[in-house]
C-alpha cells in the first residue's frame, strides 16, 4: 500500500491510498488506524502540493550506520546505534524549499536516508517483533549544517534541526523488505551517494527494538536510519548545496525524494 498527504487544488488538506493506477482514494483518518474510504477519487497529476505523509510526535535518527560512510570520515564503527533527534518543525516534504539558514547557510550538507514510520506504540519490543511495529517506509533527506555540527557547536542538535532541515516522501510504502534496498543521492542531477541499505551496520529491526528500548515509539514517529558515504563533507573537495540547487534521494521501491534549495 501507497499512503500520500497533499494539498488539493483547491486547497484542502487530503490522505490517500495511490492506486495500481496512479489514482488515489481520499480516506479519512490515520493510515495505521481505522481509516476509512470517502468515496473521492484523485489524480496524482490534480496533488497541488505533497505534504510530509504523516505528523510524526517525534523524529529519531542514527548517526554513523553505514560501514562505508564511516570508513569515509575516519570514524570508528560505533559499538551501539548512535541516537540522535531532529526537531518536529524540521519536517519538510516532496518539492518542498529547503532553506539555508542565515545562522549558518555556507557548510549544509545532505544525507539520503531509508525512513522508517512506526504504526503502533512500541516499548521494549525485541528484534524479531519488531516488524510487527513498522507501518511502513519513505525516503527521507538528514539536512545538516556540518559548521553547527563540528566547529561551532561541536554537537548536533541545532545542525540537523533547522526548519526544512527534514525533508520526506513523497509516500509511505508499507510492503517492503528493507534489508537490500538501493540509495542514492543526485545534485543538480549528478549521482553522489550510491550504496545499498545491505551495508547498515545496525538494521532496521535493530534499531526499532534498541529505541523502543530507550524511548516509547508512538504511532507517526520517524525514523532516519543513517546515510551511505558520498556526503559533501568527505569529498575533496568538499560540496555544499547552494541556492538553487535541486537534491534528490531516490530508495529502491520508494520513489524519489526532490526538493529545490534557497536561501532563508
Amino acid at each position: 500500500m501507497r499512503c500520500v498527504r497533499f494539498v488539493g487544488k483547491d486547497g484542502q488538506v487530503r490522505s490517500g491510498i495511490v492506486q495500481q493506477d496512479d489514482t488515489v482514494e481520499v480516506v479519512r483518518g490515520e493510515f495505521w488506524g481505522d481509516y476509512e474510504a470517502t468515496g473521492e477519487i484523485c489524480q496524482l497529476d490534480q496533488i497541488g502540493a505533497y505534504l510530509p505523509p504523516v505528523d510524526p510526535p517525534n523524529i529519531f535518527a542514527i548517526g554513523l550506520n553505514y560501514r562505508e560512510h564511516a570508513r569515509e570520515t575516519g570514524a570508528q564503527l560505533p559499538n551501539a546505534p548512535l541516537i540522535f533527534i531532529k526537531a518536529t518543525t524540521s519536517l519538510n516534504a516532496h518539492q518542498g524549499e529547503i532553506e539555508l539558514p542565515k545562522p549558518a547557510p555556507e557548510e549544509v550538507d545532505f544525507e539520503a536516508e531509508l525512513v522508517v514510520v512506526i504504526g503502533k506504540k512500541a516499548k521494549c519490543v525485541s528484534v524479531d517483533e519488531a516488524a510487527d511495529y513498522i507501518f511502513g517506509y519513505t525516503c527521507g533527506n538528514d539536512v545538516t549544517a556540518r559548521d553547527c555540527q563540528k566547529k561551532i557547536d561541536k554537537q548536533w542538535a541545532r545542525a540537523k534541526s533547522f526548519d526544512t532541515f527534514a525533508p520526506v516522501g513523497p509516500m509511505i510504502e508499507t510492503e517492503l523488505n528493507p534489508t537490500n534496498l538501493r540509495i542514492r543521492s543526485f545534485l543538480n542531477g549528478d549521482c553522489m551517494q550510491d550504496s545499498s541499505t545491505s551495508d547498515l551496520i545496525f538494521g532496521v529491526f535493530e534499531l526499532v527494538s534498541y529505541l523502543s528500548d530507550n524511548f516509547t515509539l508512538r504511532p507517526g514517529t520517524l525514523i532516519f536510519t543513517g546515510t551511505p558515504p558520498g556526503v559533501g563533507v568527505a569529498r575533496d573537495p568538499q560540496v555544499f548545496l547552494r541556492s538553487g540547487d535541486t537534491i534528490a534521494v531516490e530508495v529502491e521501491g520508494l520513489g524519489t525524494l526532490e526538493n529545490r534549495v534557497v536561501l532563508e
